[in-house]
């Protein structure tokens, strides 16, 4: 008989366990095996919770995504101006929860599985889309041209961390910085 309440502790074992394996192997080359190993349970428990590895995989890409969307909330709350509120969207997409070693494993085999993994293209898209979405609404009070702007941007912050993310010698902060500067330029310029 299966002990009542366990299941959503054990989903979260499972999520945390592939975010870390994920980390720590440095991509999505680990098995299910490996994952519920980690989480302290058996194969077969994980995958009668998940099925298998790509859906254990949505599932922590799901945690972190809801992770990053706490940030974002969190920043939007305290953001008293248009301005402060695209700034709050930077912050966010480079806060410490968002660059942890395993995070940015877990965000560098989203783009790569999202080639070929239409489950995983479309929450690659949904993040893409909410934070597209949440930029032109801080930029347009105070931009010449909002959905561009906020393309560069979401263009920008994709790019930083990933270039942030494979280098040794940039970090977050001067990851943000840059897409700071970038936004500065952007409202600077005439339309």
């Amino acid at each position: 008989m299966p002990k009542v309440g366990m299941e959503p502790i054990r989903r979260t074992a499972l999520v945390n366990a592939t975010i870390a394996e994920i980390g720590a192997r440095g991509s999505l080359d680990v098995t299910v095996g490996q994952i519920a190993k980690r989480a302290g349970m058996s194969t077969a428990l994980a995958h009668h919770y998940f099925g298998g590895k790509d859906q254990i995989f949505l599932a922590a890409m799901q945690q972190i995504l809801r992770d990053f969307g706490a940030e974002v909330r969190r920043g939007l709350r305290a953001a008293p101006t248009p301005r402060a509120r695209v700034e709050a969207l930077i912050d966010a997409s480079f806060a410490p929860s968002c660059f942890t070693p395993s995070t940015i494993s877990a965000w560098m085999t989203l783009y790569a599985s999202a080639a070929t993994n239409p489950d995983t293209l479309r929450l690659l898209r949904v993040y893409q889309q909410r934070l597209h979405s949440n930029l032109i609404h801080a930029l347009r009070p105070i931009s010449s041209d909002p959905v561009a702007h906020a393309e560069v941007i979401a263009a920008l912050i994709d790019g930083l961390y990933l270039r942030a993310a494979l280098s040794r010698s940039k970090s977050a902060d001067a990851a943000r910085d840059t897409a700071l500067a970038a936004l500065s330029t952007l409202l600077e310029r005439p339309a």
